[in-house]
């Protein structure tokens, strides 16, 4: 029984399935969420700088996809997502929403290359120079709301800006995992926060870079907690 259990959640008819399902319960709760944004002109804002590195953290990133219904010719965008089998779920629903993959680590620990790190990075850098938007969750893989440097290098080495943002509903499931994943539901209300875009200078050395990490820390984590204060529910780092 274990043996056809483990097989059949390798299977890729299984895995498209859980995909697709998942990708068109997403699209409900967007569609019956009604969004506010913060600031209100967020994407008048954001769109002359594209493109763009979009940050977020994991756990609630949900419904990232849905923040190119805007204008999805500027939104068009490649989301990191890791190359482990769990992945799989998330990338066929990546792509049922129309955002591309690219697959790969964003650990720069020592599993960097065997997890496809730097093919990953590689990429990431030649998407955005191609003008395609790259998305990518901030954390240090299995720590919560602390933000690697992966995604610093990404900045200095594209020249392009990082747009850390957050979204929430005001009805959800959270789950007492390691990032304390957060499951929204529909028929609600809805809120988007982005305060502010951080640039990382082509020269910046390691003090900097330091420095600019723990600012992308301290944004994303005030931007969740404006989003969660909005809709009158505690915020992930309450839970």
């Amino acid at each position: 029984m274990k043996k056809l259990l483990r097989n059949t959640l390798r299977s890729s008819w299984f895995q498209r399935a859980v995909g697709i399902l998942a990708a068109e319960y997403l699209r409900l709760v967007w569609r019956t969420n009604k969004f506010t944004f913060d600031p209100p002109e967020v994407y008048e804002r954001v769109e002359p700088q594209l493109p763009a590195i979009f940050a977020f953290w994991h756990g609630q990133h949900f419904l990232t996809p849905f923040i190119k219904n805007r204008n999805k010719a500027s939104y068009r965008a490649k989301v990191l997502i890791s190359r482990h089998r769990d992945g799989e779920y998330n990338a066929i629903a990546a792509e049922r929403l129309g955002i591309d993959t690219i697959r790969g680590s964003g650990d720069h620990g020592g599993a960097f290359h065997r997890k496809g790190g730097v093919g990953a990075f590689k990429e990431m850098v030649r998407t955005l120079q191609a003008g395609c938007n790259v998305a990518l969750t901030a954390d240090v893989p299995k720590r919560s709301r602390v933000a690697g440097l992966g995604i610093i290098m990404l900045a200095r080495e594209s020249g392009r800006p990082i747009m850390p943002f957050a979204m929430a509903t005001s009805r959800f499931v959270r789950l007492k995992n390691w990032d304390r994943t957060t499951i929204n539901l529909p028929f609600g209300r809805g809120a988007l926060v982005g305060i502010k875009e951080i640039h990382v200078p082509a020269d910046a050395d390691a003090a900097m870079m330091e420095t600019l990490r723990q600012e992308l820390e301290d944004t994303l984590n005030e931007a969740t907690r404006r989003a969660y204060a909005q809709l009158g529910r505690p915020g992930p780092e309450d839970a």
